[in-house]
């Protein structure tokens, strides 16, 4: 999994997923630069990153300012150097405040669509042009398992993951041609700070839907994301890999 050399990006890396991915590609060998809005955990990721003895930079920032987003990644490109790896991480629903479609609110729809699926939009067009010019490169995106399964009040959540799957699909076509891989990770529930706001009874439920009758942990999702960041990955895109414990199948 040696990524000796490389720079990487990681979104949402401020806890959970996104904090496990930046440090298992540190380990693997990477500097990392990483992004969110909550600027403690960032730095927090960033400290961690380097306690492996690689660089970081932590860059908070809102994903949705299209102006800051492009500022944030040309830093990267100064101090660090060339991206080759990016991880589109960012995301996220509103599970503790799910609500039926009708009822739900259309400026909701709005935000979630842009953070899950717009913002990674964006992450990648600020990178895919160097990666075409050095004909290397390699974007993971994370996706999740209501992409196939969907879920109740989940709706907005469910169809921006399943856009990701779609993009995904298309920019690896697209981007076949420089050598360029791109590839989708889709977790299922995940012991993540998002959970400590559910309901007990839910988590209970969740856990139980699960063949595997447990979470998954935030480094074996950052596993996946080694896996299609390392050299040995360079014949897969397009590609999706549920990380789910089982509970997409029927």
């Amino acid at each position: 999994m040696s990524l000796d050399g490389k720079v990487a990006v990681v979104t949402g890396a401020a806890s959970g997923i996104g904090r496990a991915s930046a440090i298992r590609l540190a380990q693997d060998g990477a500097d990392v630069a990483v992004m969110d809005l909550n600027a403690d955990g960032l730095n927090e990721t960033a400290k961690l990153v380097e306690e492996t003895g690689r660089k970081s930079i932590p860059i908070a920032f809102d994903l949705l300012d299209r102006q800051a987003l492009a500022s944030a990644f040309d830093k990267v490109k100064q101090e660090l150097g060339f991206i080759e790896i990016l991880h589109n991480n960012a995301g996220g629903s509103l599970r503790e405040e799910n609500k039926p479609f009708p009822a739900a609110d259309a400026g909701q729809w709005d935000y979630f669509i842009a953070l899950n699926l717009t913002a990674a939009a964006d992450c990648t067009r600020a990178v895919v042009g160097d990666m075409k010019e050095r004909r290397t490169g390699r974007i993971i995106n994370t996706s999740s398992e209501r992409a196939f399964i969907g879920g109740p009040g989940m709706t907005d959540y469910s169809a921006a993951k399943a856009g990701i799957l779609g993009f995904t699909k298309s920019l690896a076509l697209e981007l076949a041609r420089y050598q360029i891989t791109v590839n989708a990770v889709c977790p299922g529930i995940t012991r993540t700070p998002i959970l400590d706001r559910m309901p007990d009874e839910y988590l209970k439920k969740s856990v139980e839907s699960v063949p595997l009758k447990r979470m998954a942990e935030p480094e074996e999702i950052a596993h996946a994301v080694s896996f299609f960041a390392s050299p040995g990955a360079g014949y897969v895109t397009g590609e999706h890999l549920l990380v789910a414990g089982g509970r997409t199948i029927h």
